[in-house]
């Protein structure tokens, strides 16, 4: 329930974001980063001061889901604010797109940049791209006035004559950048290959730098997609050895000294107060991985499974003056808000030729009210295997984590979690709640009347 303060603060933010400029954005999207993976979200080893300091002086959500398990759907998601199955990039044929793919997000679709450049914005696209790696498919056709990245994930174009399995056997002295052929783009022209992975990650965080110094007059939005922790694992030299986590804690402690950077110098140059910063990560953890993936937390399973530990990620927003300061926010959230909420801010409408499945989070950003989100669903391809609404989420078809995916089993009656009571998805309730169950599937039988697949993108492939 809100309160009468809580109203008339937000009412009197909207009349202030109506005078001021248009904010600013930056969204900074890890891949394979699990819930558990940072100080701020309970690891007890991998340091995150400036992430830390992000939480605290923005809000930290603990329900915060992606609308896909693997990279290329959760990515189209983001950028598009609906579920990938109505734009064709998830697919039941293949998880992601590979370097020999011939597809990619179609031109049809409506990005966040797009939305944004109608405004007036400076867009920029920074890091791995992974929604189509042809010219026609790059962030510099989807709204981005420039890019500089790996366009796919690091781990492709693999170099060596070991097979797959005995290669990542080796030690971690033996994985080097050259074992991935990956280019370095800049906008559609290759400037390096293979990529120098060791600096990577610090060379993505002087990019997004640079932009914000050279802004300009216009607004800017910055996506800022590391190609890391996703396997290979690799760190610059100031942070590698640094960790008590090892190699993996290495490269999340040099993220969040990026993460510190890109915060400072917003402040620095005076813009801290118009700036919106989103920290979160495309899926949950490659466990199949061991100590080279991340941790879910206290939640169950990982990347590629619908498990609350392939969906729910760690989100932080920041955003002084924006953004409700040292909170939590336990109501459910989405990278699919991303869209219709930085829109609302910005003052641009929403297409009307389409649906879109994200929602407007600017009022619990701004007050800490209640999210407007009470429902998710979660797609393994073009199939819907489990659904959220409010604190309960039934399974009807559940797999193993990617990488060790086993058979896929259907549940009828589906398995019924309490997540308040029960995050890690151990005591099956539904026995004891047939009317949950119920509500549930009137609730997907809603949302899929009103989904059309579209064409496959990802299947189609050059031999």
């Amino acid at each position: 329930m809100r309160t009468l303060l809580q109203l008339l603060f937000f009412a009197l933010s909207g009349y202030l974001v109506a005078q001021d400029p248009p904010p600013n954005f930056v969204i900074i999207f890890t891949d394979d980063l699990g819930y558990g993976d940072l100080a701020c979200y309970g690891h007890p080893s991998i340091r995150t001061p400036r992430l830390d300091e992000m939480a605290r002086e923005g809000q930290r959500w603990t329900s915060f889901y992606v609308a896909a398990n693997v990279c290329t759907p959760s990515r189209a998601a983001l950028l598009t604010g609906r579920y990938p199955v109505r734009s064709g990039m998830t697919s039941n044929r293949h998880g992601v797109l590979f370097p020999n793919s011939t597809g990619g997000l179609p031109a049809t679709e409506v990005t966040l940049a797009e939305q944004l450049k109608s405004a007036g914005y400076r867009t920029a696209a920074i890091g791995k791209w992974h929604l189509g790696h042809l010219p026609k498919y790059l962030p510099t056709n989807h709204g981005f006035d420039s890019y500089f990245g790996i366009p796919y994930s690091n781990d492709m174009d693999r170099m060596s004559a070991l097979a797959y399995h005995d290669f990542w056997k080796q030690s971690h002295d033996s994985i080097r950048p050259e074992n991935f052929n990956v280019p370095l783009l800049r906008d559609t022209s290759e400037v390096e290959r293979p990529a120098d992975q060791l600096t990577i990650t610090r060379r993505y965080t002087e990019e997004a730098m640079d932009v914000i110094r050279n802004r300009g007059e216009a607004p800017f939005f910055i996506y800022l997609a590391h190609n890391l922790p996703h396997v290979p694992l690799f760190a610059s030299t100031d942070f590698l050895g640094t960790s008590e986590r090892g190699l993996y804690g290495d490269v999340i402690e040099e993220i969040d000294h990026g993460v510190g950077q890109i915060l400072d110098l917003l402040r620095e140059e005076g813009l801290a107060e118009n700036t919106v910063v989103v920290f979160t990560s495309d899926n949950g953890p490659w466990r199949s991985y061991g100590l080279d993936g991340g941790s879910s937390g206290g939640l169950y399973a990982g990347k590629g499974t619908t498990w609350e530990g392939g969906h729910r990620v760690p989100a932080i927003f920041w955003g002084p003056g924006r953004v409700a300061a040292g909170s939590t926010v336990r109501g459910i959230g989405s990278t699919l808000d991303l869209l219709p909420t930085f829109s609302a801010m910005a003052g641009v409408a929403l297409p009307d030729d389409r649906i879109i499945d994200g929602l407007d989070l600017t009022e619990t950003l701004a007050v800490g009210a209640d999210s407007p989100r009470n429902e998710m669903f979660f797609y393994r391809g073009t199939h819907l295997d489990a659904a959220r609404v409010g604190q309960y989420k039934s399974h009807y078809f559940t797999q193993g984590n990617y990488g060790q995916f086993g058979p896929r089993e259907e549940h009828s009656p589906p398995l019924l979690y309490h997540l308040g009571a029960d995050p890690g998805e151990t005591t099956n309730v539904a026995a004891a709640h047939p009317e949950i169950l119920e509500a549930i599937q009137a609730a997907v039988d809603r949302h899929q009347a009103s989904v059309t697949p579209a064409p496959d993108q990802l299947a189609e492939r050059n031999q």
